[in-house]
């Protein structure tokens, strides 16, 4: 017998809402694991650190050593500066039954950023009430949603105005927290994070640049780097085997800006400081720009005064014209 279109639509309803509540008891159930292991990291840190050592110096040495051991383990998610967070974690909650697991991770990041004890107090029970995502929790936070509530007359109408256009819509909102991949070791897609056309684009580009064949290796496509709890990705890495420096490629769809070149700088900057070797050389950030028929093509050519590297630049990397007529056949 055919199923009419009504239940139809009331089972998939009813289905649907089946497999988001199993994703959310999934998300909470890995999260309180997340929870619990960084507490203890940091509480075991602090322990460490409190055993007559008080030194400054012992407790940076301390933490970079960590961080290399469970990095080559466990990968990415146990930097110096993670590490930092897990320990400001402990030293803020203390008791494991004050944390609570319906606010993520990311959400703890923020919150141990606020001193004041009542103030931290009052944004996690807003967080929690209103099921703020981390983004609109900082967007709270810094927007001084506090202290004009501290001084309004109106303090419901002021939440309840502000509070409307937080209310997450989709399960997504409630439980994507980037996180969990690194808790989990799971495998990052470009798919999350890019547009459909720029992710065509980096596809086509990707294999231009090693179909070249001039000394270029693959490295990583949207490369994703934390700091201060903000993510940013690197649309394109690779490595210049002649050149030994890392290329960074930033692609914008649209014309280009000056900030695109403050960008380029500030991920050339992360490069050099946390990727690059002692043998190896500047890194060069290639900012490709789109707009209708036109491709204006910036090479951030930080560092790369000397005349005989530049040489080699214009050898090993592809031409600006080479650059040009791909991205104008690829759009």
């Amino acid at each position: 017998m055919a199923v009419t279109l009504s239940k139809s639509g009331s089972l998939l309803g009813e289905l649907k809402a089946i497999i988001h509540h199993a994703q959310y008891v999934a998300f909470q159930s890995v999260n309180v694991e997340m929870l619990k292991a960084y507490f203890e990291i940091g509480k075991k840190i602090v322990e460490e650190e409190q055993q007559g050592r008080r030194r400054a110096e012992y407790g940076r040495n301390l933490l970079g050593f960590i961080s290399q051991e469970l990095a080559e383990e466990f990968g990415k998610g146990f930097d110096e500066s993670n590490l930092r967070r897990m320990r400001l974690f402990y030293l803020t909650y203390q008791k494991w039954e004050t944390v609570s697991p319906k606010l993520t991770w990311s959400h703890y990041c923020e919150l141990i950023k606020i001193n004041e004890e009542t103030k931290r107090r009052y944004f996690e029970k807003y967080a929690l009430q209103e099921q703020l995502s981390v983004r609109n929790l900082k967007r709270q936070m810094y927007s001084l949603h506090y202290e004009r509530l501290l001084l309004s007359k109106h303090k419901k109408r002021l939440i309840t105005r502000e509070t409307a256009h937080l209310i997450p819509q989709k399960i997504e909102e409630v439980i994507k927290d980037p996180y969990i991949l690194e808790f989990l070791n799971l495998e990052e897609k470009p798919e999350y994070t890019e547009r459909q056309l720029e992710t065509e684009i980096l596809n086509d580009l990707q294999k231009f640049l090693l179909e070249l064949g001039q000394g270029f290796s693959f490295v990583a496509r949207q490369k994703r780097f934390t700091i201060d709890n903000d993510h940013f990705y690197i649309d394109l890495l690779l490595y210049n085997i002649y050149l030994k420096c890392y290329v960074v490629i930033d692609l914008k769809v649209g014309k280009f800006k000056h900030n695109d070149a403050g960008q380029m700088n500030f991920y050339l900057n992360y490069v050099r400081k946390e990727l690059n070797k002692e043998d190896d050389a500047e890194p060069v950030g290639i900012i490709l720009c789109t707009e209708k028929n036109k491709v204006q093509v910036e090479f951030a050519l930080s560092g790369l005064s000397n005349k005989l590297f530049v040489s080699k630049y214009k050898l090993y990397l592809p031409s600006k014209e080479e650059l040009e007529r791909e991205i104008k056949k690829l759009i």
